[in-house]
């Protein structure tokens, strides 16, 4: 009777000990996992979320920068509603983004679908679209200037040569915007072109064989084949150039400064102007915090459908 009452004991403990093994295994794994998170943690906290919470407390200040900031509640704000040139910059972002997103969209599938075929040098060309990348945007912006220079640029040159007249790129804001949007549409096309490709190379050979088999062009199967496979694609690339087109700065900083006048003047170029320039520090931060408050709108949405489209699935 003992001594089986002591074997009933010793197997009512003998799972216990498994389970506390695995406890301490998924405590040490987690353990891990924080381990190499915390640096990137950390370096996140000091310069991406404690620097948001200050821009947000001094979105309700009014401070040039020196002396003691005076609390002005929602005053900057309500100025936003009022400002002239904060309602003219979000109407040349929205502009900025209709014109340049379709273009890098529509061009980098077009480019995807050339440089996926059969297409003799394709890895050369490939590098050429995609090199504008790997060089940093104020680069860019001093080889556009070079070229856009309205007295002595080489399209300026170009166009005198071949008879047509010279287009005043710096004094003109329509001629400004355009040259800005020409510059950021070769900027990021090889982005979308790489997206693109990608996702043509995960739709499988014989979909289109069995296109081919049943007599479908090659319109046909680009429009009820490539389009709709290329489709979770397309919405990743729309929200990530919308979003890109509202943080636009460094292209039409150096090029053009916001003008002439304020005709390519962007949220990110005002905000920088009434923050660094003008010593507006407070209003220059309540225009960052509504361009934080719109990217994150659009963040949003790209999670919340993705996160949808993956339940679908």
């Amino acid at each position: 009777m003992t001594t089986t009452t002591a074997r009933g004991r010793e197997g009512a403990k003998a799972p216990a000990r498994p389970r506390a093994a695995r406890r301490a295994a998924r405590i040490k794994e987690s353990l891990v996992g924080w381990g190499f998170l915390t640096p990137n943690l950390l370096l996140m906290a000091v310069f991406l979320f404690l620097p948001i919470v200050w821009a947000v407390q001094l979105s309700f200040q009014e401070t040039k920068g020196f002396g003691t900031p005076e609390w002005v509640g929602l005053d900057n704000y309500v100025k936003l509603v009022t400002d002239p040139v904060f309602w003219q910059s979000f109407g040349n972002t929205i502009v900025f983004t209709i014109l340049t997103v379709p273009v890098v969209m529509i061009g980098g599938l077009g480019l995807a679908v050339l440089l996926n075929s059969v297409l003799p040098a394709r890895g050369v060309f490939r590098t050429a679209i995609v090199l504008p990348m790997v060089i940093s945007g104020v680069a860019s912006a001093m080889v556009a200037v070079i070229l856009f220079y309205e007295s002595n640029g080489l399209i300026n040159k170009v166009l005198t040569a071949v008879g047509l007249s010279p287009v005043a790129w710096q004094s003109q804001g329509v001629p400004a915007m355009i040259s800005v949007v020409v510059v950021a549409i070769w900027l990021r096309i090889g982005f979308n072109m790489i997206i693109y490709l990608a996702g043509l190379q995960g739709i499988s050979p014989e979909v289109y064989e069995a296109a081919r088999i049943d007599g479908a062009s090659r319109w046909q199967q680009f429009r009820s084949i490539t389009v709709p496979l290329v489709g979770p694609s397309s919405f990743f690339l729309l929200i990530m150039n919308v979003i890109a087109s509202f943080q636009v700065f460094d292209l039409i900083f150096v090029m053009t400064g916001g003008g002439p006048g304020n005709s390519t003047s962007v949220l990110v170029t005002y905000a920088y102007r009434n923050g660094f320039q003008i010593r507006e520090q407070g209003y220059g931060a309540a225009i960052g915090i509504v361009i934080l408050i719109i990217t994150l709108i659009f963040t949003f949405i790209q999670w919340k459908t993705s996160r949808t489209r993956d339940l679908v699935e």
